[in-house]
């Protein structure tokens, strides 16, 4: 982008300096006119020759000044190209950018929900039910839950959720996401309407209701700057077209 600007500005410059050139020269010329013509001779000149001296002078001054007004034609045309390639390069920054953020690729803000989520394997309940550990079908039923809410971004313990996310388990208390160990208390973060969010998940038939009646201990709040940070790794694909 800097090299683009750069370039445009030797143009600007080059054609500006053109324009400058173009009315000297026509100054120049009438100067010259007035200082090389002898009053004498101009007096003592037939009315004809007159006629043809002037008659030259003027197709030379109509020479440059058509000169002049293409060059300040160029310089117009180079002005309104360069106004319509920074609007080209605006729009097309934009699109790059709502990609990026669909993508996952860059750091998110905005109104959501932070869900916390602590794991009480091992727990003995009153009715001596030992409580069962969250996997990875615990964390991907939430996560679900919160996009079919209309979730536009969603992390857990600061590990985006993109599409090439993987989840996966660990032995018996450790968790994958995207090939990174994450560990319990699961922080679960999600960017959209607050209202939608927390019913999909909290409440009658809400999943996180059933981790809870389950053992585990959840919990959730609602925020006007719920931060996800990006993917940290590297989108590729092979078979897309």
């Amino acid at each position: 982008m800097e090299k683009t600007l750069n370039k445009e500005k030797i143009v600007m410059s080059t054609t500006i300096g053109i324009a400058c050139f173009a009315l000297m020269l026509v100054m120049f010329m009438q100067f010259k006119v007035v200082r090389e013509t002898d009053i004498t001779s101009i007096e003592n000149m037939k009315e004809s020759e007159l006629r043809v001296e002037l008659s030259g002078w003027k197709e030379k001054y109509q020479e440059l000044n058509e000169r002049y007004q293409e060059v300040v034609a160029k310089v117009s045309e180079y002005k309104t190209e360069r106004v319509s390639d920074q609007k080209t390069a605006s729009l097309l920054e934009n699109e790059l950018k709502q990609l990026n953020e669909v993508l996952g690729k860059t750091d998110v803000e905005g109104q959501g929900v932070i869900i916390t989520l602590v794991d009480k394997v091992g727990t003995q309940l009153a009715d001596d039910v030992t409580v069962q550990r969250i996997d990875e079908e615990d964390l991907l039923r939430i996560i679900n839950g919160l996009f079919a809410a209309g979730a536009e971004a969603v992390s857990v313990n600061d590990k985006r959720i993109v599409a090439m996310t993987d989840i996966a388990s660990i032995g018996d208390s450790i968790l994958k996401v995207n090939s990174e160990r994450i560990m319990s208390p699961y922080i679960i973060k999600a960017i959209g309407n607050q209202t939608y969010l927390e019913s999909a998940l909290f409440g009658k038939g809400g999943y996180i209701d059933e981790l809870k009646d389950a053992g585990h201990e959840a919990g959730i709040e609602k925020s006007r700057k719920v931060k996800i940070y990006k993917y940290e790794g590297t989108i590729n694909t092979k078979y897309i077209k």
